[in-house]
C-alpha cells in the first residue's frame, strides 16, 4: 500500500452560499466526480461514493477558540491533542513545547518501521540560511521532516521536476529571485507528484498556499485557487494506480471557505480519502487526532483484492 498525502493548510467546511463560500461556486469537475456531485460544505455531511470517501472532521479538538496552524498540523502528524497538551491553539509556527512533540510523527513513526517517506515541498535557499542562522523557525510539517532525518528539497530540485510549490505552479518564485523557474499548470503539478510518490510508501506535500488566499479574504482569487487544486488533485489521481495508492486530503483549521473575513474558523475541515481501501479508513475518522494512526495502519495493510 502506497499513500500520498495531500495537506491543504486552511480549508473547512462552510455554508452553502456562493457570496460568502467559494467552495459553493467555484468548478470542480474532479472533487464532484469523486463524490457524486457533492461539493465540500459544511451541510453536505459523509459522502461516500466507489472511489471516494469524505469524512467532516473536528479540528477544534475540545479546546475553545479558533484551530491554528501549529497545533493543528502537530495533532494531525502525531495523534495527539496538540493544543490540549500546549494549554491551546497556537501557530502559526512552533513553539518549543510543539516543537517537542514533533520530534514523534507520522514521519518519523513510519521510517523506524522500515517504509520510505518523504515531503515533496521545495524550500528557497534564503529560507533554508534564515533557518539555519536561527532568524526564522521552520512550520510544524517541515520541522518534523527535518527531525525525522528527511532532507528538505531546494530550488533545483524544483527546477529540475524533483519537488513542488505549494503554489503549484511555481509563479511565485519569480518574485523571490528565480525568474527563471519553470512555470507548470496546476494538472502538470499533480502529475509530477504521482511521478515522485512511485519512489516512497508515504509522500506528503505541505499546501500552504490555500491558507494564504484564505487571509486575502478574496472570493475571486479563493475561486482560481481551489479551481487549481482540483485541477491539480485530476493530474496527480491520473498518474496514480489507486487500487494500490490511498490518497488522503484533509486541513488542519478552517480559512478559505469563509471569504466575508481574514480569520480562521472553527467550522469542521474535510478528509477526503481517495483510492484503496478508503471506506475501510474513512469508517475510523472522526478527529484530527484519527488520522496518524490510520496513516500508519493503511501502510502496513495489504491492498484489497
Amino acid at each position: 500500500m502506497r499513500i500520498v498525502f495531500v495537506f491543504w493548510d486552511g480549508v473547512g467546511l462552510g455554508l452553502n452560499d456562493p457570496l460568502v463560500n467559494p467552495f459553493a461556486r467555484a468548478h470542480l469537475p474532479v472533487l464532484s466526480g469523486l463524490l457524486g456531485g457533492a461539493r465540500l460544505l459544511a451541510s453536505t455531511g459523509r459522502v461516500q461514493t466507489p472511489m471516494a470517501s469524505l469524512v467532516p472532521t473536528d479540528a477544534g479538538l475540545g479546546v475553545p477558540g479558533r484551530p491554528q496552524s501549529a497545533t493543528g498540523q502537530a495533532a494531525l502528524l502525531t495523534g495527539l491533542n496538540a493544543p490540549q497538551l500546549v494549554g491551546g491553539h497556537y501557530g502559526p509556527r512552533p513553539h518549543a513545547p510543539l516543537r517537542e512533540l514533533l520530534r514523534q510523527t507520522i514521519f518519523s513513526r513510519a521510517l523506524a518501521l522500515g517504509f520510505r517517506v518523504t515531503l515533496v515541498n521545495a524550500y528557497p535557499q534564503a529560507h533554508l540560511d534564515a533557518v539555519a542562522s536561527g532568524r526564522r523557525v521552520l512550520g510544524a510539517i517541515p520541522f518534523a521532516a527535518q527531525a525525522a532525518g528527511i532532507p528538505l528539497r531546494t530550488a533545483d530540485d524544483l527546477v529540475a521536476g524533483r519537488a513542488l510549490s505549494p503554489d503549484i505552479t511555481n509563479v511565485g518564485w519569480h518574485n523571490i529571485g528565480y525568474p527563471n523557474m519553470p512555470v507548470r499548470s496546476p494538472a502538470e503539478a499533480g502529475a509530477i507528484l504521482a511521478r515522485l510518490s512511485a519512489d516512497y510508501d508515504l509522500t506528503f506535500f505541505d499546501d500552504w498556499f490555500t491558507d494564504v488566499a484564505g487571509h486575502e479574504a478574496d472570493c475571486r482569487s479563493a475561486v482560481e485557487t481551489i479551481e487549481a487544486r482540483d485541477a491539480f488533485l485530476g493530474g496527480l489521481l491520473n498518474g496514480l494506480d489507486l487500487c494500490r495508492t490511498l490518497v488522503v486530503v484533509t486541513s488542519d483549521h478552517g480559512n478559505l471557505e469563509d471569504c466575508t473575513h481574514r480569520n480562521h474558523t472553527e467550522h469542521l475541515v474535510p478528509t477526503l480519502l481517495i483510492g484503496a481501501a478508503h471506506r475501510r479508513w474513512a469508517d475510523r475518522i472522526t478527529r484530527l487526532t484519527d488520522i496518524a494512526e490510520v496513516v500508519l495502519e493503511a501502510l502496513a495493510a495489504e491492498p484489497e483484492g
